[in-house]
């Protein structure tokens, strides 16, 4: 997901492999017709029918949302309440037990990215979660969901009940005008910060609304009942800055926000650390903190974030107007010797108007490395994350 966030993670398009096939046995949104109605194009991506691209395509969706407001439907994802079973502190202190991250430090109306790990510290998912008072809301990948809750529900029972949400929809509003365009419908939203979450009525419906994102743009998530999801959003697109934007500029969008998305940038193999996740791993969880370790992986990932690891994820910036994709393998020299790394996103950056790419690599390598692009290989920029400003409101 990513910090984003929420969405964390969350949609997008460098697994060419999940766009194969045919569109039978799939999920559909609740929006589908809406979809269809605005021109979609919809494809296969983690069990669901999704739309991909609009008729304005995906590099103006892209640019429309890093200049106005973009209309995201992200109902795949999954919401899951985690309601205490005695009292908050106990589901707080479970909670915390599962990731290397500060539960018992989110305030009530306060959300946070989060990292499941697992027993060698590898990332089995990375996640948002929301301190509601008396509860704790999850959002979670969608193609990781069904293992999450699985997970939760393995780990969390005595703690908690592990309630999946399945009758509301999700949608992201992202860019510099989407304040504006939500204020009109929920003024209260204005006064909200980045990670403050908040439950807003709106034409009778409950809003459970977030400040947060997978752009780098300020932007809210809505999540909404079923049945008043399709009003909301004609809501929304009815503005004239707001346009539909599609799977194709999330992941452009999230790749310039030098975000992760789940199973390429992170999976079960890369810890926090070396994937450039530090930051979420707050002082208390750390050694001489508060409540140092006690999470899976503990061993491996405190140990990497006192000498520091193996390897690291990198910004690439690919010389020429030619993208490298995921899976290009890079290597320290133009001739000769053993492959060094590779690439796990990359494309074309609408808004910096060149090929943006991340990658691991040795994390000691520094300057240029060579990436092999149909037998060639062709000189890469280590560049530093984000390649394009975030403009969240602190």
């Amino acid at each position: 997901m990513g910090q984003g966030l929420a969405c964390p993670g969350g949609a997008g398009l460098s697994d060419r492999r999940n766009l194969g096939g045919g569109m039978s046995d799939l999920l559909r949104l609740g929006l589908h017709d809406l979809h269809l109605r605005l021109g979609a194009r919809m494809v296969p991506f983690a069990g669901y029918e999704m739309p991909v691209q609009y008729p304005a395509g995906v590099m103006k969706e892209h640019l429309h949302t890093r200049a106005a407001a973009g209309l995201f439907d992200v109902s795949h994802m999954g919401q899951v309440i985690l309601r205490p079973k005695s009292n908050m502190a106990t589901l707080v202190a479970a909670l915390e037990s599962l990731m290397p991250v500060d539960v018992a430090g989110v305030a009530q109306g306060r959300q946070r990215y989060g990292l499941f790990t697992n027993a060698n510290g590898g990332i089995l998912d990375d996640l948002m979660f929301a301190n509601r008072g008396d509860h704790m809301l999850v959002v979670v990948n969608a193609a990781c969901k069904a293992d999450d809750i699985a997970h939760m529900q393995a780990h969390l029972s005595e703690a908690a009940d592990v309630i999946p949400v399945t009758d509301r929809a999700l949608l992201a509003l992202q860019g510099p005008m989407a304040e504006a365009a939500l204020a009109r419908l929920v003024p209260a939203v204005a006064a909200m910060r980045f990670m403050d979450v908040g439950v807003f009525d709106w034409a009778g419906a409950d809003l459970w609304v977030s400040r947060s994102g997978y752009t780098g743009e300020d932007g809210f998530e809505i999540s909404i009942q079923d049945n008043a999801a399709l009003a909301l959003a004609e809501a929304l697109l009815a503005m004239p800055e707001v346009a539909p934007i599609g799977l194709g500029a999330r992941d452009s969008l999230r790749l310039e926000a030098g975000l992760c998305l789940y199973g390429h940038d992170i999976d079960t193999e890369t810890s926090p650390v070396e994937a450039g996740l530090s930051w979420a791993i707050q002082k208390a969880r750390r050694t001489g903190g508060a409540r140092a370790g006690g999470f899976p992986g503990a061993d491996r990932i405190l140990n990497e974030l006192a000498n520091g690891p193996a390897r690291r994820r990198v910004g690439l910036r690919p010389d020429g107007r030619a993208p490298m994709r995921e899976g290009t393998v890079l290597f320290a020299t133009p001739e000769g010797g053993d492959p060094i790394g590779i690439v796990t996103s990359g494309g074309f950056g609408p808004s910096v108007e060149a090929p943006v790419a991340m990658g691991f690599i040795p994390a000691d390598t520094s300057g240029t490395v060579y990436g092999e692009v149909r037998g060639k290989r062709l000189p890469v920029t280590i560049a530093p994350l984000p390649f394009h400003p975030t403009t969240y409101k602190r």
